[in-house]
This record gives structure tokens, sequence and C-alpha cells, in this order.
């Protein structure tokens, strides 16, 4: 059973020896100059010899290059995959597998088949964490406050305000009761008016405040004593 850093540092050794493959075959056309690689490419028959020439060339060594660093593997391996199979189809796919048959050179196309492979693998994530690109990425994560934490932040809340709405049972709105439905007063009809007060009743000038009449009381008038005469 194979760990993780295991793999990566195998994956480390497996990039280092493609990558150098890819710089020597690239910097070999590029020596020998762009127009020369292109009439050998017309000769075996390659479309567009020049274009080929300069794609391969460039590619190959630049690519080389991103491949033992680990820089952009996805893009870099995608198009170190399409120069093999180029190289396949137009070259190699006629002459058998072996490049070397005996005494023989038949120029075969195991090695452009096993670099292919080795870099669609590379293409497809397996260049391990011992990288460029994972160095960057990791770098960024750990950065406060960078460009897509709030979003990626909100879309992880939208989602989860989402699952706790499926989850929740939806509730019967409750009906409140109707109040009770006050008839409309009858424009006919003419409010009664209260009695009025005497105390109310204005009059013309200063209101004069009621009088209250006092009850007379009559007490009987006492007679003075008649002088007596007293003996003498």
């Amino acid at each position: 059973m194979r760990t993780r850093p295991l793999y990566d540092v195998v994956a480390v050794l497996a990039r280092l020896g493609v990558g150098i493959v890819f710089m020597a075959h690239g910097w070999q056309k590029i020596e020998a100059g762009v127009t020369a690689t292109g009439r050998s490419f017309d000769a075996l028959g390659v479309p567009v010899p020049t274009v080929a020439a300069v794609y391969s060339a460039f590619v190959e060594l630049l690519g080389g290059a991103a491949l033992i660093v680990g820089l952009g593997l996805p893009l870099t391996g995608a198009l170190l995959f399409i120069d093999m199979a180029g190289a396949f189809v137009f070259v190699h796919a006629d002459r058998g597998l072996f490049m070397v048959d005996g005494e023989s050179v038949q120029n075969g196309y195991e090695l452009v088949l096993a670099l292919a492979m080795v870099s669609l693998l590379f293409a497809a994530g397996g260049g391990g964490r011992l990288t460029l690109d994972q160095w960057v990425v990791a770098k960024r994560l750990r950065r406060p406050g960078s460009p897509g934490d709030e979003d990626e932040e909100d879309a992880a809340k939208f989602v989860e305000s989402l699952r706790q709405a499926e989850l929740k049972p939806a509730k019967k709105p409750r009906r409140s009761p109707k109040p009770p439905a006050i008839p409309a007063p009858d424009p006919s009809e003419k409010p009664d008016k209260p009695a009025d007060d005497p105390d109310d009743v204005l009059v013309a000038g200063r209101r004069k405040p009621a009088q209250r009449r006092r009850a007379s009381t009559t007490q009987p008038s006492k007679r003075p004593a008649d002088d007596t005469d007293t003996p003498s």
C-alpha cells in the first residue's frame, strides 16, 4: 500500500526524468534550426511542417522545464500529449513498435507512446503535491481576505440555507380571527342631542350664575316678660 508522501517523491522523480527527455529533444530541434527541422518534417510527410517544427521545438523545451518544476501541469501535460500524438500519427505509427530492431533502426513509436501516456497522466493530476502549482495555491489559501473567500463563504451559506429549508416541514399559516363587523352609521339618522342644562344656557353678555333661593324661615318672637310689681 503506497503512502501519499512516497507517491509525491516518486512523482517528482518521474517529472524530472520525463522533463529532461523533452527538453533534450526540444533543444536539439532549436539547435538544428527551425527551418531545417521544418524541412525534415516535410520529408516525413508532416502537414504544415514549419508550424509543426516551431510548435514541437518550443513545447518540448519549455514544457519539459515546466514538468520539472511542476508549473501549469494540466496545460503543460496536455500540450506535450498533443505533440506526441502528432508524432505518433504522422511519423512513427507505420514503423512498428521498436525504435531499433536488431541492427536496423526502425524508428518505431515505443518512446513516443510512453511519453504521450506520461504527459496525459500529468495533465490528469498525477504530478504529486511537490509542485510549484501546489505552493502557489497553498500560499493563496493561507492569505487572509483573498478575493474568492467571501464568494465561497456566501455560496456555502446559501447552499446550507437551502438544505435547512428542505429539511424543515412547511408550516401552515395561522388564520387570525376576523374582527366583528361594525355597522356603518346611517346618514339619515341624527344623533340625539342631550337636554340643555339650565346652568349651561348662554345669555347675552356675561354668564350669570344660577341664583339659589333662600328658604325663608320664621322664628317666633319672644314676648318680653311683663314687669310685675314686687311687694314693698
